[in-house]
């Protein structure tokens, strides 16, 4: 017989640590749940000394000294290899030493390795990661906590999978949304500074030679381009400055209230913008309840992960004025920020008694919408970027050419 050390759920969702004898791990799996427990963490007393006695990370910290932290793709890739394990019988303990031990040198490493030691140690999965908010959000440790008390974590974990998966490409859209523009402003701007620091010189020593008097534009270009030569390096300087400054403004509560606000009010870029927040509220709450989260707690996790201070404020309020604990429609809509096709939808899931069903209509909509949103801005912003760069490139040769025309004309050609 072999002692087994395991974690496991009261009916009431209350932690119980203890051991049991048994043959096997099977038979340890019986035991348990004849106690009337659902078994989290069942594992062999010598595999949990085993696991003890190897070196842990030692930190849990970047080369930037902030807290290591996993992208949103590495937490999709672990959350799918890990559903894939438990769903094959690996018990938890032993698939989160399988992944800690395939390395791939990211930041997610330490965070798996970390995660299977606090599991050794009796934790809970759920409590394990709520110690890493930087990488396992509210929703995703509410999730988790769901599944153990239900004793489907493989099945959250797939749901979980998907969710991030939806989120992701919603993210990639948007940032694809603005990589082409981004690249136009980048290329035109370089041509423009590499013209004025190196081309425009050479044609100014031409110019001074032929001793003639210049056009104004030509004088104006070729004062812009000493100034750059002179001053270059502190315009280049106080740019950063400002950028630094404006990003620790960003950070602070009125500073992203002010730009969250702004996003929210700009032409072309709002669409784009209000609609990935929609889709993600709605794709969010969805799955919190289709997981059993109760609605006011559910609200409060999609207030912290929806991305957007002045919608989050929105949803407090409307948590606030929810009474029943299930009607929600009304609620948001009395705020005024959210559409009015948003919450008619789910008033009509709530009448049918399918608000989960419902928000997965409204988070297909408005995934559409962003689809569309997208199209929209980069066709409208394509020919105008076009344009502006045309118009500076333009100006700095018609300056050279007038400043040509004129020097040839004076000498009679």
């Amino acid at each position: 017989m072999a002692t087994f050390v395991y974690t496991a759920r009261d009916r009431k969702g209350n932690k119980i640590e203890g051991t049991v004898e048994a043959a096997d791990r099977r038979e340890a799996l019986a035991r348990i749940e004849k106690l009337g427990q659902v078994p989290v963490v069942v594992t062999e007393r010598s595999a949990v000394v085993a696991a003890q006695q190897k070196e842990s990370p030692p930190r849990h910290f970047s080369w930037t000294g902030r807290r290591a932290r996993m992208s949103g793709r590495e937490l999709l890739l672990f959350t799918t290899e890990l559903r894939d394990l438990l769903a094959s019988g690996m018990q938890l303990g032993n698939a989160l030493n399988c992944l800690a031990n395939r390395p791939t040198g990211r930041a997610g490493d330490r965070i798996i390795a970390a995660l299977r030691d606090e599991i050794i140690r009796g934790a809970s999965l759920s409590d394990a990661m709520a110690r890493y908010p930087e990488s396992f959000s509210s929703l995703y440790v509410s999730m988790i906590r769901a599944g153990e008390a239900s004793g489907a974590l493989d099945e959250v974990l797939q749901r979980l999978a998907q969710h991030l998966e939806r989120v992701q490409e919603t993210k990639e859209k948007v940032i694809m949304a603005f990589v082409y523009p981004a690249i136009v402003v980048v290329l035109g701007f370089a041509t423009l500074v590499f013209s004025m620091l190196y081309v425009i010189p050479k044609f100014k020593m031409v110019f001074e030679q032929m001793g003639q008097a210049l056009p104004l534009p030509t004088r104006i270009l070729i004062g812009v381009s000493a100034w750059l030569a002179k001053y270059g390096w502190l315009a280049a300087i106080a740019v950063a400055i400002l950028a630094v400054l404006a990003n620790r403004l960003v950070k602070t509560e009125q500073g992203r209230l002010w730009w969250h606000t702004f996003l929210l009010k700009v032409p072309l870029i709002r669409g784009i913008v209000a609609s990935g927040i929609y889709a993600g509220f709605a794709r969010t709450l969805a799955t919190l309840l289709s997981n059993g989260v109760p609605v006011l707690q559910a609200l409060a996790i999609v207030e912290k992960t929806v991305g957007n201070v002045v919608i989050g404020d929105e949803i407090r309020k409307a948590r606030e004025r929810v009474t029943d604990g299930t009607t929600i429609s009304g609620p948001l809509a009395a705020g005024k920020v959210f559409p009015r096709i948003m919450t008619d939808m789910l008033a009509v899931g709530e009448q049918s008694g399918d608000i989960a069903g419902a928000l997965g209509h409204i988070a297909r909509r408005f995934e559409s919408e962003l689809d569309r949103n997208v199209k929209i801005f980069t066709t409208a912003l394509e020919p105008l970027l076009i344009v502006v760069v045309a118009v500076m490139v333009g100006f700095v040769a018609t300056s050279i050419l007038m400043a040509v025309f004129n020097l040839t004309s004076g000498l009679n050609v």
